[in-house]
C-alpha cells in the first residue's frame, strides 16, 4: 500500500497499481510481440538470433505452439502488450516430451516493473497443470543477470554453462542452463 495525500490534508491508503493484465496471446498480438522480440534480437544478447524474424515467421512460431497446446502469454498495460512468455518443447526427441523451455521478453521501456516475474510465474503454473515435469531456461549471455535472478527467484537452479557457444556483436557469449521441477519432477511417471 502507498500513502497519498488528499484534499483533507491527511493521508489515505491506496492500493498499488496492478502490474498489467496477463492473458493468452492472440493472432492480433503478433505484430507487437514481433516488435518487442525484434528489439531484443537487434540490441540484446538474450536471444542468439541475429536477424529479427519477420511477421510471417513469428506467426508461424505462434501457430506451432498453439497446435501443441502450449501456453503463450502476454502482459498488457494501458492497452498495449508490454511483454510475452511462452513454453516450447525443450528438444524434439520423444523422451523429452515432459520437459519444456521457457522464453520471456519484456519491452525495453517496461523492464524492472515485475512483468517478467508475473509472466514466468503464470507460465510455470500453466505448465504444471498441463502435466509437464521439468522447465528449462537457456539464458543467453552469462552477463544477463536480470534473467538469471528472475529464474532463481522462481525456483530455477543453474545446471551448467556452455562457454563461448554464441558469437554476436563481435564477442563470444555463454549460454546458462537453468532448470526447475514441476509437479513432483522426476518421482512419478509421465502423463
Amino acid at each position: 500500500m502507498s500513502l497519498d495525500s488528499h484534499s483533507g490534508g491527511g493521508a489515505m491508503l491506496r492500493a498499488p497499481r496492478p502490474l498489467g493484465r496477463l492473458r493468452d496471446a492472440t493472432d492480433a498480438d503478433i505484430g507487437r510481440i514481433r516488435a518487442i522480440y525484434a528489439e531484443h534480437v537487434a540490441h540484446g544478447t538474450g536471444s542468439f538470433e541475429e536477424v529479427p524474424p519477420d511477421l510471417a515467421e513469428m506467426q508461424a512460431r505462434f501457430e506451432a505452439l498453439q497446435a501443441r497446446e502450449l501456453p503463450f502469454l502476454v502482459v498488457e498495460d494501458r492497452g498495449q502488450v508490454q511483454g510475452f512468455a511462452y513454453a516450447a518443447p525443450f528438444r524434439p526427441r520423444s523422451a523429452y516430451r515432459y520437459t519444456v523451455e521457457d522464453s520471456i521478453y519484456i519491452a525495453p521501456e517496461a523492464t524492472g516493473r515485475g512483468l517478467g516475474r508475473r509472466l514466468l510465474a503464470e507460465l510455470i503454473g500453466q505448465c504444471t497443470v498441463l502435466g509437464y515435469r521439468q522447465m528449462v531456461a537457456v539464458v543467453g549471455d552469462s552477463g544477463n543477470h536480470r534473467s538469471i535472478r528472475l529464474h532463481e527467484s522462481l525456483g530455477f537452479r543453474r545446471t551448467g554453462t556452455f562457454t563461448a557457444v554464441g558469437f554476436k556483436f563481435g564477442r563470444w557469449l555463454d549460454a546458462v542452463f537453468m532448470q526447475r521441477s514441476l509437479w513432483d519432477g522426476s518421482t512419478s511417471p509421465g502423463r
